[in-house]
């Protein structure tokens, strides 16, 4: 069936339902504290206290935690996120912020 667009930012429901959808996965250091994941997450993510540390102690004991699953294009934004948001403060050797990667979702739709 086809899709009407009235200009290139809108899109239609149908176009959404078949879109790709992507993981952000936050990977595991051991440069940054709890604290930090914890605090990082509720900034940039909006998670409760429970969720982030739930995430914040999946990533410590398996190595990584999927966030989020989304479109492409705010998965990216979501790991660029990570990427600046700054060492930990509390860890005097931390150079830097964490790392996260996208990743495609094994979802079906």
């Amino acid at each position: 069936m086809p899709t009407t667009k009235t200009d290139k930012d809108t899109r239609t429901k149908e176009q959404l339902s078949t879109e790709p959808l992507y993981n952000v996965v936050l990977l595991n250091d051991d440069d940054h504290s709890y604290d930090y994941v914890i605090e990082m997450l509720q900034s940039l993510f909006y998670f409760s206290t429970q969720e982030a540390f739930n995430h914040a102690w999946e990533v410590d004991l398996t190595g990584r935690t999927i966030l989020v699953t989304c479109s492409l294009k705010e998965a990216e934004f979501g790991r660029d996120q990570i990427h600046t948001f700054g060492p930990d403060q509390r860890i005097p050797h931390c150079r830097g912020s964490m790392s996260a990667v996208v990743e495609p979702a094994n979802i079906e739709r």
